[in-house]
């Protein structure tokens, strides 16, 4: 049941929990308005691309190696059409030619690696799109027929038929789905498209106590997306290494010895970033006002463009 979840390139950060859950998603008086829901998020993300037009990897760059891999990577994938809807591909965690091969290599591991992946009752966390509205959104696989299952892996599907959750929901997630632009399969560093989400998605997570070091962290892409120049000396403390690679060849068990990030780095945390994120500033004022200190923020730092939009064919 939650195959056709994984699949879908447009969730990007999903989380598996097996837990049954005592409520249901709700059916609301108000008819769910779909065209103005994804209006509404085409403006935020249009005025997001405006604000954060860049140069992403400008003279002097620090992360500037992460995003000549990055280039290198989505360059490839346009060049040999390995890439699908939506593109151009750049800076995007991309769609890909058989896509549904991967994800039946990420069912196959998910089995492989959590036994109790074999019952039912399966629950899938997405998150809110760039965390805009608010954490995560829960998705029951029993409140879900074929019919909704496709439309359920879009942002608008998880807004219909989602039910949002706050930091204070008592969850434990058994595995971890995270999007790439490339990978090593040797020593499983990763990189995502370089905007943050995921690590911040997890630092949140491990907050929150319903993952630790122990739970796998699972991403799909292709073959060509699997690189050998990601130096890990260079990698920032709170990049996400994966366990597991599927690919539509094969898995990969990259049995990394990389450390998973412990939580939110508040002093690497870009106050540009913060300000975008409404449950980012809730949770750092409850953390402050408990503890009575002040936490730490990042450097000022410019963010890196977003993904341009081309109609679907």
């Amino acid at each position: 049941m939650y195959t056709g979840l994984l699949h879908s390139i447009q969730i990007r950060f999903p989380f598996i929990t097996h837990q049954t859950p005592s409520f249901k998603v709700c059916s609301s008086k108000v008819p769910f308005d779909e065209s103005s829901y994804e209006a509404e998020r085409l403006r935020l993300d249009a005025k997001a691309i405006e604000s954060m037009a860049i140069e992403a990897a400008a003279a002097g760059d620090p992360k500037a190696w992460k995003w000549a891999i990055r280039k290198r990577v989505w360059d490839l994938m346009e060049a040999r059409n390995i890439a699908q809807f939506p593109r151009p591909v750049h800076h995007r965690i991309p769609n890909f030619v058989s896509a549904s091969a991967a994800a039946d290599k990420v069912r196959f591991s998910i089995i492989f690696t959590i036994p109790v992946f074999r019952e039912g009752g399966k629950m899938l966390l997405t998150p809110q799109p760039r965390l805009r509205t608010g954490f995560f959104s829960v998705l029951e696989s029993s409140t879900l027929n074929p019919s909704t299952m496709n439309e359920a892996c879009t942002s608008v599907g998880v807004a219909k038929y989602g039910r949002p959750i706050g930091l204070d929901e008592k969850i434990k997630v058994d595995l971890i789905v995270i999007g790439s632009v490339a990978v090593d399969p040797i020593t499983g560093a990763r990189l995502g498209k370089g905007e943050g989400f995921a690590e911040l998605e997890y630092g949140m997570l491990h907050y929150m106590g319903a993952i630790d070091d122990s739970t796998p962290v699972v991403t799909s892409i292709h073959d060509e997306q699997l690189v050998d120049d990601i130096p890990v000396e260079k990698l920032l403390v709170h990049d996400v290494p994966v366990d597991i690679i599927c690919t539509p060849t094969q898995v990969i068990f990259t049995n990394t010895s990389i450390p998973k990030p412990q939580g939110i780095y508040w002093d690497k945390l870009l106050p540009e970033k913060l300000s975008q994120i409404k449950i980012l500033r809730q949770l750092k004022a409850r953390i402050e006002r408990e503890t009575g200190h002040k936490l730490p923020t990042g450097p000022s730092e410019k963010l890196p463009p977003n993904a341009q939009r081309r109609k679907k064919p």
